[in-house]
């Protein structure tokens, strides 16, 4: 049998914990423009085209640190997965998730034999830097012009003022890019089977919310 461990604290929890400390930060006028942002997406809704379960992951093109082309099926191995898509690096709620998944997967990735991969549109370098700040230790890899996101149809591109706001920020969305674009994928958890078939595909157009771990467990659990 194996063994799963127990967890206390839920993402959703820590981001309810990080958001005042959020908004402290912004200030109140760009807090606003970011809660209408999430509020506008909500609104939105899931767009129509996402894949499904029952689906083939397409094998699509990726970056890994090194810059250097490889293949999904190449990176999988013929392994069942958790593909993590995030937004960047420089979203707080991106590493709030990140981090719980390294903390809380890696036994299970070990008891099971799954791959564990990380995937956002951002450049090699920036994605890599980002990932040493944040003290992440599983493989990050760089999607050239969201292709596999738009594959399973989960691209977006913020709106014009919350990309002002970030700006103001410091943060250059289509700069950190490796298309120079400002797309980027909804926050998005995939389960894949050792076929490649889509077992679990949690898409979230509010980013402040995000697969919680048990769920995840709960996908490959039923592997």
């Amino acid at each position: 049998m194996k063994q799963i461990p127990a967890f206390t604290r839920t993402i959703a929890s820590q981001v309810d914990g990080y958001r005042p400390e959020f908004e402290a930060r912004v200030g109140p006028e760009l807090a606003a423009v970011f809660a209408r942002e999430q509020e506008d997406l909500r609104r939105a809704g899931l767009p129509a085209g996402i894949a499904r379960v029952g689906d083939r992951l397409p094998d699509a093109v990726l970056h890994d640190a090194a810059g250097r082309a490889v293949t999904l099926s190449t990176v999988l191995d013929a392994a069942a997965a958790i593909i993590v898509f995030y937004r960047g690096s420089w979203c707080p709620y991106c590493s709030i998730a990140l981090k719980t998944y390294q903390r809380e997967l890696r036994p299970v990735v070990e008891a099971f034999g799954t791959r564990l991969i990380a995937v956002s549109p951002q450049a090699p370098d920036v994605a890599a830097r980002g990932g040493r700040q944040a003290g992440l230790h599983f493989e990050l890899y760089s999607d050239d012009g969201n292709a596999l996101a738009a594959h399973l149809g989960i691209v977006t591109t913020p709106s014009a003022e919350s990309l002002l706001a970030r700006e103001a920020l410091g943060i250059d969305v289509a700069g950190s890019n490796m298309d120079s674009t400002a797309a980027i994928p909804f926050p998005t958890v995939v389960v894949a089977d050792a076929t490649g078939t889509i077992r679990l595909i949690d898409v979230r157009v509010d980013y402040t919310t995000r697969t919680e771990t048990y769920e995840i467990i709960d996908a490959l659990v039923a592997l």
